[in-house]
């Protein structure tokens, strides 16, 4: 199967995303045992857990690529959600973890830091990596927006594309975190008082446990199966409906296959002086149209029904 444009983008996303995490990483665990400073050490662990998730979210995009077969007819797409699942779950509660008690753990001793300079110097060049992998995951995100018409902000929320959200919000939540350590460290080296070090460690670690809840969800409702966007039901719909001999749309259901692949199932009332080759040709042509406007559209299933059939529940776009 081959990948999209957008599918592109996400493995460049992920691989960009990944080397510039390992990079920092391990500056910061050398500026954090030079330093002292737990949250420097506590961003450590954030960048590897970072890592670790564009490793597998890089699994996920491999194997969800792979061409139907007999097993797997509608292809391997979900499978890339079950990996990104297990990396929001496990890699970010394992760095929340490991954030929180080595918080605690300053706290309680009054740990005092050493050499702030090269904290200082990692943390600054650690947002300029950031920035520059949060500005690509922006973009392609700012790029889905114009193409739906809708804000940024629905397009973080309801992409099924799993590998640019948890980019984006890897990246966000990094530079929160650096502005968090920054800051324990300089209120820490300010007073004399470990506080603040621990502190800014242990809310380092409680960003990095939302970040998890939230990947987790958003991969868990696509992992059990979801509809497509509004924006893209209302695409399929307005097609659907633009087709000669279609007088009415019944019911639309669409499913969310992989990141960028599509099911789209209805029942269709052609015209009653339709015949077969007329609908068969309405069918053709209906697939045609949705593929063209939408290439994640991969299945469409038209079912022809009479006027008089009862209707299932209303799933046509509001």
């Amino acid at each position: 199967m081959a990948r999209s444009p957008e599918g592109a983008q996400s493995v460049g996303t992920v691989i960009i995303a990944g080397v510039a995490n390992l990079t920092i990483a391990a500056a910061k665990v050398l500026a954090g045992l030079l330093s002292g400073s737990a949250a420097v050490l506590s961003e450590a662990a954030h960048s590897f857990a970072d890592t670790t998730t564009e490793v597998l979210l890089f699994v996920a995009l491999r194997r969800g690529a792979r061409p139907a077969d007999d097993e797997r007819p509608f292809g391997h797409g979900r499978e890339s959600y079950a990996w990104a699942f297990l990396a929001a779950v496990f890699t970010f509660v394992g760095g929340g973890i490991f954030s929180i008690t080595q918080g605690v753990h300053a706290i309680q001793i009054d740990q005092r830091q050493d050499d702030n300079l090269i904290s200082y110097v990692v943390l600054a060049i650690s947002a300029v990596a950031e920035g520059i992998s949060w500005r690509r995951a922006s973009r392609q995100i700012k790029g889905r927006a114009r193409r739906f018409s809708v804000s940024p902000w629905l397009v973080v929320r309801r992409t099924p594309d799993t590998t640019v959200k948890a980019v984006f919000f890897e990246d966000s939540a990094a530079l929160i975190g650096l502005v968090l350590a920054a800051a324990g460290v300089g209120l820490s080296q300010i007073t004399d008082n470990g506080f603040w070090d621990g502190l800014a460690s242990i809310m380092i670690g409680l960003l990095l446990l939302v970040v998890a809840v939230t990947l987790a969800r958003s991969n868990l409702s696509l992992l059990l199966g979801r509809a497509a966007g509004p924006s893209t039901r209302q695409e399929i719909y307005d097609e659907l409906v633009g087709v000669p001999t279609v007088v009415r749309i019944h019911t639309l259901l669409t499913l969310q296959l992989g990141p960028d692949e599509i099911l789209v199932a209805a029942k269709v009332d052609f015209a009653d002086d339709a015949t077969g080759a007329a609908i068969e040709a309405a069918a053709d042509e209906a697939e045609r149209r949705l593929i063209a406007r939408n290439p994640a559209v991969r299945f469409v299933f038209l079912d022809p029904t009479g006027s008089k059939s009862p209707d299932l529940p209303d799933t046509r776009p509001d």
